[in-house]
């Protein structure tokens, strides 16, 4: 990665940080900040996601592990109350880098692309549809909550579900260049929270 790249990735970092940005409008946002060509090369999301993890290794090493405890938590609740739909957790949330400004994303795997949300009218539960691309380069449809956050005293968080086919599903779970998941189900996410446990507990000792 070139000094400049480099750059872009650190200011991206930390917008996504404070800011709780997307790596998208981040690196964006970064190349105007650093008055650079917009025309810029930008670094890729693992270059991008590197940085965000020495950020909030420096910065936020006293409150980071805690909020994303909590928004995993929160994450398996909603899991678990979803599981006709085998939902699986992507995003910041499963990535481990999310604070308490990254809402959370579910992907929903379906036979019925309306049953989810039908299933949302049945529990009473007020959402907004949006789109956003889809695995093969098309739009799907993305129903949008607002959830409390018990972890983090009831605060508010943005709960996204992704709604796709079943089919999709098969080609969901291939490890990106880092050997890493872009996504995973409950009993993965809880792997994950074990494992955090885990190492907190081993930590004090």
């Amino acid at each position: 990665m070139s000094e400049l790249s480099q750059e872009i990735a650190a200011a991206a970092a930390r917008l996504v940080v404070e800011e709780g940005l997307e790596y998208g409008p981040a690196k964006r946002r970064a190349v105007k900040v650093l008055g650079l060509n917009a025309r810029a090369q930008l670094p890729g999301n693992d270059e991008v996601e590197e940085a965000v993890e020495e950020y909030l290794a420096i910065f936020c090493a006293d409150t980071q592990p805690a909020e994303l405890a909590a928004l995993r938590d929160l994450a398996a609740r909603w899991m678990a109350r979803l599981a006709e739909f085998r939902p699986h957790l992507t995003g910041a949330v499963w990535r481990g880098t999310a604070t308490r400004l990254n809402d959370i994303h579910l992907q929903l795997y379906c036979d019925d692309p309306k049953s989810a949300e039908i299933a949302l009218i049945n529990q009473r539960l007020d959402y907004d549809v949006g789109s956003v691309p889809g695995p093969r380069g098309q739009s799907v449809d993305c129903l949008s909550l607002t959830v409390a956050c018990p972890g983090l005293g009831g605060e508010a968080i943005g709960l996204h579900l992704t709604i796709l086919d079943l089919d999709d599903l098969r080609g969901a779970l291939k490890p990106d260049a880092r050997g890493r998941t872009e996504r995973g189900d409950l009993d993965a996410l809880k792997k994950l929270m074990g494992d955090a446990d885990h190492d907190d507990t081993h930590s004090l000792r």
